[in-house]
């Protein structure tokens, strides 16, 4: 082969631009060299952290940076605002590239099959995430009359949407939250937040650092219940062995000996309470029913017959994200995962030919966003391992050029990378003029403007 191999990413977030950069450091870039699109349904890229990160971690986004570094490469064209199968199916991928890597991540909630789960004032956290953080496909408002609000999970997505909801929203104005966002927080009714976990401080899925950050704010008082604080030797052994699950025990632990402080709002962190119904009145929510767990020895818990009923208003269920079902594609319904040996598609039991998964498509939404890398980096040595023993079927079009004019053709509105500096220069503008370092663009047409999206020509009509 003389020309450049061809790699076609379905989703521009950190998985897919880490399998990008993967590929950039190969031998293959050398000889014969490497080219590769990305393509991403929005019409910016980055994914998870433009809409799935809160919107005051700027440590967080900061990754950013990195992933510019990887995209301002030459071998790589991005075409954003593309959608997978709408714009762009398999086959038609298959026709342009030598490889195809699905890279789409999770963004749905993951069901919670509790009684009253559907009623008004239920919410997936995934959605009030994609709310604050300016998502395009989400309502531009969101209820927030509840005083007293229960959130489901002791993850990091649950910390996040506990501390946005305690903050005030002058709090969170310095960050890149559009005005639709500050408006709606501004109206916040919320007084107590209560994050609920089945098992012990060991077993929280916190991050150390982002525990400590729900401290930080000074209109947050963080409690905990010294009575939550127990462990058993299956805890121990994990807190021995794991230094992060150690560090957030510690903190826990200091949180709980000391005296409750008078900031107004109250975030309340609950352990040993496993949610069994939430309790609702003409269709709207009232409250939430735990049942008190207790250790069993391994670090796992069981019930214990007592239940408590809490006075809440709304509940938001943090229990993981799942990722969609793409058609053309196998799927795991239980994992929400595509099937897959190293990053290789398995269709039945033989994988399918030049197609890859990488990141949450690929092995569930857990880990942090560096933890990608390793998936990328297996997905990329398998297809690269195909490749050399010519188990990648040759294109029928392969030029970059083709998949351009096929866009075109189908009328499609792409954005490209030099759009997203576009994009990305007009949203610090936007900040500037009130003092802030960015403000989000929400639209998806606004987003599309600012990028200076290509626009299809209009067909002269037929004779």
């Amino acid at each position: 082969m003389t020309r450049p191999v061809r790699v076609a990413i379905v989703g521009a977030g950190p998985a897919g631009i880490y399998a990008a950069d993967a590929l950039l450091k190969s031998e293959v870039c050398q000889d014969p060299g490497v080219s590769i699109d990305l393509f991403e349904r929005m019409p910016a890229p980055f994914g998870l952290i433009r809409y799935g990160v809160a919107p005051d971690h700027p440590r967080i986004k900061g990754i950013v940076k990195a992933l510019h570094q990887v995209l301002d490469k030459p071998q790589i064209r991005l075409f954003g605002n593309v959608s997978y199968p709408h714009d762009i199916g398999l086959d038609d991928l298959r026709s342009f590239y030598d490889a195809v890597i699905f890279s789409t991540g999770a963004e749905a909630d993951r069901a919670l099959d509790i009684p009253g789960i559907e009623l008004d004032g239920s919410y997936g956290a995934a959605e009030f995430v994609s709310w604050y953080d300016g998502h395009p496909e989400v309502p531009r408002t969101w209820p927030l009359t509840a005083e007293k609000v229960a959130v489901l999970g002791v993850g990091n997505v649950a910390l996040d949407v506990a501390r946005v909801l305690a903050k005030t929203a002058d709090e969170l104005l310095p960050t890149e939250i559009p005005d639709n966002v500050y408006q709606g927080l501004k109206a916040n009714k919320a007084l107590e937040v209560h994050v609920f976990g089945r098992r012990g401080p060991a077993q929280a899925k916190f991050s150390p650092m982002e525990l400590r950050e729900l401290d930080h704010s000074p209109n947050i008082e963080v409690i905990v219940n010294p009575e939550d604080i127990e462990y058993d030797e299956g805890s121990i052994a994990t807190r021995r062995e794991n230094k992060q699950a150690n560090m957030v025990a510690q903190t826990l632990e200091n949180w709980a000996i000391r005296d409750i402080g008078d900031r107004p709002h109250k975030l309340f962190l609950h352990f040993f309470e496993s949610p069994v119904e939430i309790l609702g009145e003409d269709g709207k929510v009232v409250a939430l029913r735990t049942e008190r767990t207790e250790l069993d020895g391994t670090g796992n818990v069981r019930g214990t017959g007592k239940f408590t009923d809490w006075d809440m208003q709304s509940v938001y269920r943090a229990v993981g994200y799942y990722s969609e079902e793409l058609p053309k594609l196998p799927f795991d319904v239980a994992s929400g995962t595509v099937p897959h040996e190293a990053g290789r598609v398995i269709a039945g039991d033989e994988h399918m030919a030049s197609v890859y998964v990488t990141g949450w498509i690929k092995r569930g939404p857990i880990g942090l966003i560096g933890h990608t890398k390793g998936d990328a980096n297996e997905t990329v040595a398998c297809l690269l391992e195909d490749r050399a023993a010519g188990r990648l079927p040759e294109p029928s079009t392969p030029a970059p050029e083709a998949v351009e004019a096929f866009l075109e053709s189908r009328n499609v509105r792409y954005t490209t990378w030099e759009g997203w500096h576009k994009l990305d220069a007009h949203e610090q503008a936007l900040g500037a003029a009130q003092g802030r370092e960015r403000i989000k663009v929400v639209e998806r047409e606004g987003m599309l403007e600012a990028s200076g999206a290509f626009v299809p020509a209009e067909r002269p009509a037929e004779a």
